[in-house]
This record gives structure tokens, C-alpha cells and sequence, in this order.
């Protein structure tokens, strides 16, 4: 259970960090080439970019939603299987 629980405190803190890149990106003003807004963007673009591949609708971005959701399927099912094998 201890293995289970670490495993989602990670999930926690990717997703809380994944929500803090997305709401940044709305601050025009933020210089991407600079620490620490720079290894924000590095460590979350890894997760975001391959949900990129979803178009807008409508001028809206969609693909960071479905990534979070993703991600929290991920979390749910990972965590689930561990406390199944109590680890």
C-alpha cells in the first residue's frame, strides 16, 4: 500500500504541474527561454506535446484536457492495480 500510495502522490503533483503550465500559458508577458518558467514548460511539454495532435474547435485547445484526463485515467488505473497487489 505504501507503493500505491507514493505512486499517486506523484500523479497528484505531475497534474498539479500540468495545471500550472497550462494557466501560465494564458500570461503573454512570460519569457519561455528563462528559468524557472523554462524547466516548467520542459517537464510538461514531455507529457502535453503528443496531445497536441488534437486541432482546435473553434480557436479553443482542447488537447490539455484530454491529456489531464488521460492522466488521471493513468492515475486511477495504476494505483488501482497496486492496491490490488498491495504493494
Amino acid at each position: 500500500m505504501l507503493i500505491a500510495s507514493i505512486v499517486n502522490l506523484l500523479f497528484e503533483i505531475y497534474g498539479w504541474f500540468l495545471i500550472v503550465r497550462i494557466f501560465l500559458t494564458w500570461i503573454p508577458s512570460i519569457d519561455w527561454y528563462k528559468n524557472p518558467w523554462k524547466t516548467i514548460a520542459a517537464a510538461a511539454d514531455v507529457f502535453l506535446n503528443p496531445f497536441r495532435i488534437i486541432p482546435p474547435i473553434y480557436g479553443l485547445d482542447f488537447s490539455p484536457i484530454v491529456a489531464l484526463l488521460f492522466l488521471r485515467f493513468a492515475q486511477i488505473a495504476i494505483t488501482r492495480v497496486l492496491v490490488y497487489f498491495n504493494l
